[in-house]
């Protein structure tokens, strides 16, 4: 059963990069390495003739010739030795997979192939991580009203936003470093791994020649938590981007308007209504996140097996792991390209962030309320009586407030410095300190 399955999905939006890795041509290029390296350790050993060496490392397979001797014999590893020895010849070929089981083939080429995807992944994920920095730099001073439960809450900056997902995307990118090296781990250790037919000392060279840990206790395969992790890992990244997709398909609706991702000049957004500008960049985002978290519930499912192995595993993984490394790099590339072409409106933030005449400022004039002598009891009711008015469309919560005399009496004075933004931003510049995104700005 291949590993690049008929996936209309990752066919059409798979970097060619990552599509290479999950080829069976690469599968069977890391086979044969995995073979050849482990015939020079037995050749060390002398448990083989050096001279059988150069023939074996000469080996060569084709892939179709591989899927048509598969179709006959039901067996991959098989069919793929088959087609290798073909090309080394006797007596030499009869020296390959000496003393191994298929999973000692299978499970330490994956590890390669899985810190190849990873690699991919972790370097489009550090592209996304500095458009996510220069956006955060661009907007650290553009004024704009934080939202809790999508309600108005106090002013904020766009750029501190941004700096928010630029440290959620550092997180991704060292937790995807780390289940990367921990997954990076192969096995020669036999058919239920104790070693019984391979010297330990070949699984120690084959390891190390490939820069993989080895399993110190593994069965007949490579234990799969470490699998698990790794796709785990990829779905926590994914949904980092997703959190960072729906933000913006928020701030793109028509009643916000305050960011927007590319729209390109020829492009529509409705067969039927030609005035939309849809986001549908970051709702394939927020969509393919769902696919991915669904790929770690699999792969957590695949830890437990019978014994020492069956391989109820193998299946799924064929899909889960092209898919989700194929889908988090995909990802990772869109929401870059969002990202570096997001519209950003400030004159829209500014108009959203004074809408209802300032209620964001209530709690500066309930503390300065209370600071004046109020109790924090009475001072909310008038506060948020004032406040409540203003968004029903009775007048604006400053005006409000002016015109009660008893707050003119208490903070009149203070009321420029209460309704003033410049307050909020007094720490604004720690997160980016902290985050190493350029000096502060005045």
């Amino acid at each position: 059963m291949p590993w690049s399955h008929p996936n209309p999905l990752i066919e059409r939006y798979a970097p060619p990069r990552m599509r290479e890795v999950w080829s069976d041509r690469r599968r069977f290029e890391l086979w044969l390495q995995v073979e050849v390296l482990a015939c020079e350790a037995w050749a060390e050993l002398g448990r083989i003739p050096v001279e059988a060496l150069p023939k074996i490392r000469a080996a060569s397979f084709d892939v179709d010739r591989i899927r048509s001797v598969e179709e006959r014999v039901g067996h991959d590893m098989i069919a793929f030795l088959t087609v290798v020895n073909e090309s080394v010849g006797m007596p030499e070929a009869r020296y390959i997979h000496l003393g191994m089981t298929s999973s000692d083939v299978i499970d330490t080429a994956f590890a390669l192939q899985i810190r190849e995807a990873a690699e991919l992944i972790l370097a489009d994920l550090c592209l996304l991580r500095e458009a996510a920095a220069t956006l955060a730099i661009a907007h650290r001073r553009t004024l704009m009203v934080g939202r809790t439960h999508g309600i108005h809450a106090e002013p904020i900056t766009f750029g501190f936003k941004v700096a928010g997902w630029v440290a959620e995307l550092d997180r991704a990118i060292a937790r995807v470093g780390a289940a990367t090296d921990e997954v990076a781990t192969g096995k020669l250790s036999g058919a239920v791994g104790t070693h019984a037919a391979l010297d330990p000392r070949v699984e120690e060279y084959v390891c190390g020649k490939l820069g993989l840990h080895v399993d110190a206790a593994s069965t007949q395969v490579v234990s799969r938590d470490r699998h698990a992790a790794f796709v785990n890992s990829l779905a926590v990244a994914a949904a980092s981007m997703e959190r960072i997709a729906l933000e913006i398909r928020h701030l793109q609706r028509s009643e916000v308007s305050e960011a927007l991702e590319p729209f390109g000049e020829e492009q529509k957004g409705s067969s039927a209504m030609p005035h939309k500008r849809n986001p549908v960049l970051t709702e394939r985002v927020c969509g393919l996140a769902r696919v991915v978290r669904g790929y770690a519930a699999t792969e957590l499912e695949n830890v437990a097996l019978w014994h020492e192995r069956d391989i109820s595993h193998s299946s799924a993984e064929r899909v889960v792991f092209p898919d989700a490394c194929c889908l988090a790099d995909y990802m990772a590339q869109v929401l870059t390209k969002v990202l570096a072409g997001l519209e950003v409106r400030p004159d829209n933030m500014a108009r959203n962030l004074d809408q209802g005449g300032g209620v964001v400022y209530s709690q500066r004039v309930l503390l300065a309320l209370v600071e004046a002598g109020h109790s924090r009891e009475e001072a909310y009711e008038l506060v948020q009586s004032a406040a409540h008015r203003a968004l029903r469309g009775e007048g604006g919560f400053r005006a409000n407030l002016e015109a009660d005399p008893q707050v003119m009496r208490l903070i009149g004075e203070r009321l420029p410095d209460v309704f003033d933004p410049a307050d909020f931003l007094r720490h604004v510049d720690l997160a980016f300190d902290r985050l190493g995104l350029g000096v502060k700005t005045p």
